[in-house]
């Protein structure tokens, strides 16, 4: 009984935040002759299995690169496919999330997106705004320069305002005025179709997340690939910077 006690303590904790770079829709559907928008929409499908196994497994955050900065230089078309799967979701996925308590949020510059798609998300963030099982942060023309970027003039202006000294600028008083002030840094980042690289995603909050890289592409994610990078993420030895022993 005492060696039970002692193995359930050691099992570790999963993460607080765990986000997703999904990455892969065009490569699926080009291996299978079908049109991009193809591998989009049925990444859709993986979206909804990753907030299944985040809620299975004690996440508290997940956040999900849905659409970059960058994005916007895509052919019109696949832009054009993309919102439209974003108006899709907003409209009928909203009342499932909240039946489950899941709030939504949505960070990224808003002014380049659609209105009708801008007052989707702020009728969606409005009505799941009180629940508490999991935060769903959707990141929609978002890029991580242009987030350091704003936050940086934010800060000059106080400073030049006179509310703020320059010596009362620390690294916690900079993450107040990034789009995630009151969200926690990710614990883990997975990225799929194993590309390794961060692509301009929550540069200043990823800076002392692990990072999982998955070979799968994003249409074929599953609760198991996601049991995958946590098992992964509880090998990791965390230090934050301090000594190993």
């Amino acid at each position: 009984m005492e060696a039970a006690v002692t193995k359930a303590r050691e099992e570790p904790l999963p993460p607080h935040h765990v986000a997703i770079i999904m990455d892969g829709n065009g490569r699926w559907a080009r291996a299978r002759g079908l049109p991009k928008i193809e591998g989009h929409r049925q990444g859709t499908e993986a979206v909804r299995k990753a907030i299944q196994a985040a809620i299975k497994n004690g996440v508290r955050y997940l956040t999900l690169y849905g659409f970059s900065s960058e994005n916007w230089n895509r052919p019109r078309k696949e832009v054009d496919d993309l919102m439209g799967l974003l108006r899709g979701f907003l409209r009928s996925e909203i009342a499932e999330l909240h039946q489950n308590n899941i709030r939504l949020r949505v960070i990224g510059e808003r002014s380049q997106l659609n209105s009708d798609i801008v007052r989707l998300i702020e009728e969606s963030e409005t009505k799941t705004a009180g629940n508490t099982t999991l935060d769903l942060v959707l990141a929609l023309s978002y890029g991580g320069r242009a987030e350091i970027t704003a936050a940086a003039r934010r800060l000059s202006e106080r400073v030049k305002s006179g509310d703020l000294t320059p010596d009362c600028i620390t690294g916690d008083e900079f993450a107040k005025y990034l789009e995630t002030a009151d969200i926690p840094d990710p614990d883990l980042l997975i990225r799929t179709s194993g590309e390794k690289r961060i692509s301009n995603f929550l540069l200043w909050q990823l800076a002392y997340a692990e990072f999982v890289f998955l070979d799968a592409l994003w249409p074929e994610f599953t609760t198991e690939h996601f049991a995958q990078a946590l098992f992964e993420f509880g090998l990791r030895d965390r230090r934050f910077g301090a000594s190993g022993t």
